[in-house]
């Protein structure tokens, strides 16, 4: 549909919301727009047909038994003044990337305290593929060079900076990275004094001793915080009606800590999304 089309489309508050939820996610399904608007799933897949229909959103139906995700267009992107990109799917992170939308659901909910921002991997890579040289990064520098010449950096999959000027790394940790490469990561976040806080969300309990032992051998068990999630094999929905309660630290939370930040996680939250 093209862009005149578009233009003859009126926009309520509401898909402003939700089309700028959209432009910070790679993918979205409706259970992530229901949370997000407060409304029921059939409302807002309603309410996304309606922006597939004036051209600022793509519908995938990709996995059979699986909700449609939605991917925001350059039409949406251009009304909410997003320079970002427009995102493409990538089936192999699928999970992760449903995941992420959760979070940050979950984070403009209030989940992990009260944050002056919500910044997404998708934002900090174009901001610092952009930038300046000599300008800061988002990205924490993990020492050397990349296959470019450019230094090497990590990116969390958000990045939460709270009120009192404080920033908290959160990482999705569905599966093991190796132990190299988590201890180069975490060695990464140890030296980075501008990261108060590195919270590892984890599905599995191996996972949860890998960080933690690769941590406490790095000596920065201070900095790095571990909350178990649940995954559901069943759907998103399903999913979100069955997970409250049932995240639990896997060790107390300091009040100081980034999981106190978080809140524990109780309630619906990520692993209602997750």
């Amino acid at each position: 549909m093209d862009r005149r089309t578009a233009r003859k489309i009126r926009l309520s508050h509401q898909d402003l919301e939700l089309l700028g939820f959209l432009a910070e996610q790679r993918l979205a399904l409706p259970d992530h727009a229901a949370k997000l608007l407060g409304v029921q799933t059939e409302t807002a897949s309603t309410r996304l047909s309606k922006l597939v229909e004036g051209g600022y959103v793509k519908r995938e139906a990709l996995f059979r038994g699986k909700p449609p995700m939605y991917l925001i267009e350059r039409d949406g992107l251009d009304v909410v003044g997003s320079s970002l990109p427009v995102p493409r799917v990538d089936l192999r992170t699928y999970e992760h990337d449903v995941g992420l939308a959760w979070l940050w659901v979950a984070a403009r909910a209030g989940t992990f305290g009260l944050l002056g921002e919500v910044i997404g991997e998708r934002r900090m890579r174009s901001h610092d593929g952009a930038r300046e040289p000599g300008a800061e990064p988002f990205g924490v520098r993990l020492g050397g060079l990349g296959p470019r010449g450019a230094a090497r950096l990590h990116y969390p999959d958000l990045l939460l900076q709270t009120t009192d000027g404080r920033r908290i790394a959160l990482e999705l940790e569905l599966s093991s990275k190796g132990r190299a490469r988590l201890e180069t990561i975490l060695t990464g976040y140890g030296a980075d004094p501008r990261i108060d806080g590195v919270l590892y969300l984890v599905q599995s309990a191996s996972v949860a001793r890998l960080v933690h032992d690769t941590a406490r051998r790095l000596g920065i068990s201070s900095l790095v915080h571990l909350q178990r999630v649940r995954l559901e094999a069943r759907s998103p929905a399903a999913a979100h009606a069955r997970a409250a309660g049932r995240t639990a630290p896997t060790r107390p939370a300091d009040p100081a800590s980034p999981s106190a930040v978080a809140g524990g996680l109780p309630g619906p939250a990520a692993e209602a999304a997750l």
